[in-house]
């Protein structure tokens, strides 16, 4: 019985080995397997079309001929809708099919989720960055408006990164909650912390002009395109310490109305290149001069400067100049 028991010690040992020499040799062999396959980077566009997530994507890149761009060595920054936010977009704007969606148009919007060269999530700053989608105002990059707050960023005003840093082998993927509205100038004054007193101002109820329908109207109705300069939020302190009152609503409407007017220049996408010496513009409400020499600048007929401290905010409605002092009516 003692050598029964043994035996079956014995037996047991061996068949243990056996696993294992088996196991061992499963793992070798599927490491040298694992070796001999070459795993070739993927490009921004063979992510999305891979991805049962992108179905819409996919097809409006290919409908577009932007699938070959994301698929070639130049580096860039993709912002990616996902199939349930295309759909929503659709949705919204009155078409059932991405076939139904204009072909320049579908083009424009798909450009306006695409920058050139790599932005890594934890690099986005607030401010304007170029997209590669083009103004046919002015031939130049359309701008985006990037916010961040404690890594919450958000672009152009609506559309928030749910999903960062997917890298690809020419650059970067972020996922996005929304289709990332083509920018008129409403877009980035609402959209833009250092303009909460211009919106206030723009915005408020009394107001017998419509400048928000006004200034979202596209080239070629309401005097569009337009060129605004734009006061920050420090301005307008500013400009209430200057006429000793508290408060935006302690100005008339007249008064507030005239002022806005002269923030405005009709039927003109004036770049800064565009801008000279001794330069007249005939805003809404009045000429008012611009000069270049010392740095840009725009002097109103009270002979107040303002500062010219930030250009070429590009939309599609217009152009944008921060300046740092509010022009007056005459």
């Amino acid at each position: 019985m003692l050598f029964d028991l043994m035996e079956k010690k014995l037996i047991m040992k061996k068949l243990f080995s056996k696993i294992t020499l088996s196991i061992l040799l499963i793992s070798i062999l599927s490491c040298s397997k694992d070796e001999d396959v070459v795993n070739e980077p993927m490009s921004i566009y063979d992510v999305v079309n891979v991805s049962t997530n992108y179905t819409y994507l996919t097809y409006a890149l290919q409908k577009t001929d932007l699938s070959t761009v994301l698929d070639g060595v130049d580096k860039y920054t993709l912002y990616a809708p996902s199939d349930m936010v295309f759909r929503q977009f659709l949705m919204t704007n009155g078409f059932s099919t991405v076939d139904d969606v204009p072909t320049a148009l579908l083009k424009q919007i798909l450009l306006n989720h695409v920058m050139a060269g790599e932005v890594e999530y934890q690099d986005f700053k607030t401010g304007y960055y170029k997209t590669a989608g083009l103004s046919e105002l002015s031939n130049t990059p359309l701008s985006m408006h990037v916010k961040q707050v404690n890594m919450r960023v958000t672009l152009n005003g609506k559309a928030r990164i749910t999903n960062g840093n997917y890298r690809a082998s020419n650059g970067i993927i972020h996922t996005v909650n929304s289709v990332i509205p083509l920018p008129n100038l409403v877009t980035f004054v609402t959209a833009d912390p250092n303009f909460e007193y211009l919106t206030a101002a723009l915005t408020r109820s009394d107001l017998e002009l419509d400048f928000v329908s006004i200034l979202s109207s596209n080239p070629g109705i309401n005097s569009a395109p337009f060129t605004v300069f734009a006061p920050t939020d420090q301005a307008f302190k500013d400009l209430l310490t200057e006429l000793n009152i508290q408060q935006l609503s302690d100005i008339d409407e007249p008064t507030l109305r005239s002022t806005l007017t002269y923030h405005v220049v009709g039927d003109k996408n004036a770049m800064s290149t565009d801008l000279s010496d001794n330069l007249q513009l005939n805003t809404l409400g009045g000429p008012v001069t611009a000069n270049i020499t010392g740095g840009a600048s725009i002097t109103d007929g009270n002979n107040r400067v303002s500062k010219i401290v930030a250009v070429d905010v590009q939309t599609t409605n217009g152009v944008i100049h921060v300046i740092d002092k509010v022009i007056l009516p005459n």
